[in-house]
């Protein structure tokens, strides 16, 4: 049975791969995103493209990760998500959210999306709450966040990133599924050492900044500590290792 399921950042990188997996599937999937004239901070059709929907996907990102900005985003067009729901009848809700938001409290990103998960779990609507460690996709932007001169410095900690297309994959899967009423982690196949992740990222895009290890450097305003960035035991696993993404022959960059 063919369902009406509305990806909220549907034109993103992971939101265009969610709604291309379950057209595949025969679903009804609608990209709703500021482009296609649906905005989730002000409101704008919201109720239109809600009609008729059983799940809702949420993969949207803040347009700004300032602190004050990325809260407002999240409680706001999460607020207004679960209230257009709920008058429309949606039966779950699911969220893209990141392996150790609750451990990653120091980050004002990270504290705006565990304000997120809150709105959610209070909402009263079914909901299943997707936790996945970083995308290969980012390598190149957090070497630039935590670029000092020409060195990239790292805190010693352990990583075990995805590809965006195993994100994607896994959101699909449980948005078609009975909602979890709770999370679920996703993570690459593969666990790094955060520096090694980003020289090898680095190294195939010749890039010539040298990266260091520093135990003193955060990630996105955070002190990590070893396995912040890892997923736990249950975690559902993707299948694409990060050499092989990296290889010209899967040309997505």
């Amino acid at each position: 049975m063919s369902m009406k399921i509305v990806v909220i950042g549907g034109t993103g990188l992971i939101g265009s791969k969610v709604v291309e997996k379950l057209r595949a599937q025969g679903q009804e999937a609608v990209a709703a995103a500021p482009n296609t004239g649906v905005n989730t901070l002000t409101g704008e059709g919201l109720a239109d493209v809600l009609k008729n929907a059983s799940v809702v996907v949420d993969v949207s990102n803040s347009p700004s990760f300032e602190d004050k900005a990325v809260m407002e985003f999240f409680r706001k067009s999460t607020g207004n998500l679960l209230a257009n729901e709920a008058r429309a009848g949606v039966r779950h809700h699911v969220a893209l959210s990141v392996v150790g938001t609750d451990r990653l409290q120091e980050s004002g990103y990270l504290r705006a999306k565990l304000a997120q998960e809150k709105l959610i779990k209070e909402s009263g609507i079914p909901y299943s709450i997707v936790h996945a460690t970083q995308f290969f996709e980012f390598a190149k932007q957090i070497a630039d966040e935590a670029t000092d001169g020409k060195q990239v410095r790292l805190p010693p900690v352990f990583i075990q990133p995805i590809a965006a297309e195993d994100v994607a994959t896994a959101v699909a899967k449980v948005a078609v599924g009975t909602p979890l009423n709770g999370m679920v982690e996703v993570a690459g196949p593969q666990r790094f050492r955060f520096d090694e992740f980003i020289r090898q990222g680095l190294r195939a895009r010749n890039d010539p900044r040298e990266v260091v290890v520093d135990p003193n450097a955060r990630y996105f305003g955070a002190k990590l500590s070893e396995l912040t960035l890892v997923a736990s035991g249950e975690a559902r696993i993707g299948a694409i290792r990060f050499e092989d993404w990296l290889s010209p022959a899967m040309s997505h960059h």
